[in-house]
């Protein structure tokens, strides 16, 4: 596994991943968008040339925003996500900060033991079903 920049080779996979893994899922487009987004900072787990996981961060003036991270339900448990947490730590950032739904045990260990910490509920934030946000932050400078 090689943790690589997001490009559009990668797009059909990571538009998949998010199907697969997501209950709204991004489009197509809104993907496509981030590829040459100057804010935009998403990278792919890449395995024999294809994506099976992605974290896409976003940075503004120092302060970062994990917009998603997902593994493919069959690559799950091999470090991949926090592979891909400790890549984007070595953006320049003040902090970063997330929401995961208040179910996702997996998700709040995994930041837990990315150096997140529980700052906050964002009630109602998911659809589909309907669930409170945890938010979360880790400070890095």
């Amino acid at each position: 596994m090689e943790i690589k920049k997001f490009e559009k080779k990668y797009l059909d996979d990571v538009y998949n991943i998010e199907k697969i893994c997501f209950s709204n899922p991004w489009s197509r487009e809104d993907l496509e968008s981030q590829i040459d987004s100057g804010t935009a900072h998403f990278l792919v787990a890449d395995v024999d040339g294809r994506a099976v996981g992605y974290m896409g961060l976003q940075i503004f003036s120092g302060e970062g925003y994990v917009t998603n991270v997902a593994v493919l339900p069959e690559f799950r448990g091999q470090g991949i996500a926090s592979a891909l947490i400790a890549r984007q730590m070595e953006n320049d950032m003040e902090f970063i900060t997330l929401e995961v739904r208040q179910s996702n045990q997996p998700a709040l260990k995994l930041y837990e033991k990315s150096g997140f910490e529980r700052v906050g509920i964002r009630p109602h934030f998911y659809s589909n079903p309907d669930e409170n946000a945890v938010i979360m932050t880790r400070y890095i400078k």
